[in-house]
């Protein structure tokens, strides 16, 4: 019996690392999707000067995806038109990253609030962690911090679809040895991706953010229109 036991402890620790080793291959190579998209981006499109985002060259158009957001209607390519839009991926029972960055994008969001409603730059938080972020939690917590924050899900294919055309990742991680079945995490990337009002990738910004610039870039493409 003692030597079942010690066998199926050294299984469930080799089960570990193993799925470290795949979460880590996972974000290195998201990072280096960024890293190769950036490298080569050397010239950036006529507008203003930005100081936290950084332009693709060329915007990137993305495939067909339908999340559903939190008022239960479905959110499609067409729904993000006419607006530049801040995306992050995250998960509501997220410790410090998700909270920490959309209480940062809430200090934007309360910048650019005197632009009018139709052009208005926004904010989207989807979920990578459906299995627990239900539809109303995920409306409750993202508008906690603000009002205006679209909150959106859907299955794990679809998001994994979603997230790969914006070069982001996400990866559950199992719980601790003993613990209960649903106290997993989920790594994802911390970046922001930003869509233009064309509903195309447009541009990425990278940690550490400060509101107060990332406010700027997006009400000074707002105004100049492109």
């Amino acid at each position: 019996m003692a030597e079942l036991e010690a066998m199926s402890k050294e299984a469930a620790a080799m089960f570990n690392r193993t799925t470290l080793l795949i979460l880590l291959v996972a974000l290195a190579t998201g990072a280096g999707l960024w890293a190769a998209e950036y490298a080569f981006d050397r010239s950036a499109p006529a507008g203003p000067e930005l100081q936290a985002m950084r332009r693709l060259s060329t915007p990137r158009e993305l495939p067909p995806f339908a999340l559903q957001q939190s008022d239960r209607t479905q959110l499609v390519p067409g729904e993000l038109r006419g607006h530049w839009t801040v995306v992050f991926i995250g998960f509501t029972y997220c410790p410090d990253v998700c909270p920490t960055t959309l209480a940062e994008l809430a200090q934007a969001q309360q910048q650019w609030a005197a632009l009018p409603e139709s052009t208005r730059p926004r904010v989207l938080f989807v979920s990578v962690d459906p299995e627990r972020d239900t539809i109303e939690k995920l409306g409750e917590y993202a508008h906690a911090f603000h009002k205006d924050t679209l909150a959106a899900t859907a299955d794990i294919p679809s998001l994994e679809t979603f997230a790969k055309s914006l070069s982001l990742v996400f990866a559950k991680v199992p719980p601790a040895e003993g613990a209960p079945a649903d106290q997993y995490a989920v790594d994802h990337s911390a970046a922001l991706v930003v869509l233009d009002p064309q509903g195309r990738m447009a541009g990425v910004i990278q940690p550490p953010f400060k509101p107060k610039a990332i406010a700027e870039d997006l009400i000074a493409l707002t105004r100049a229109g492109k």
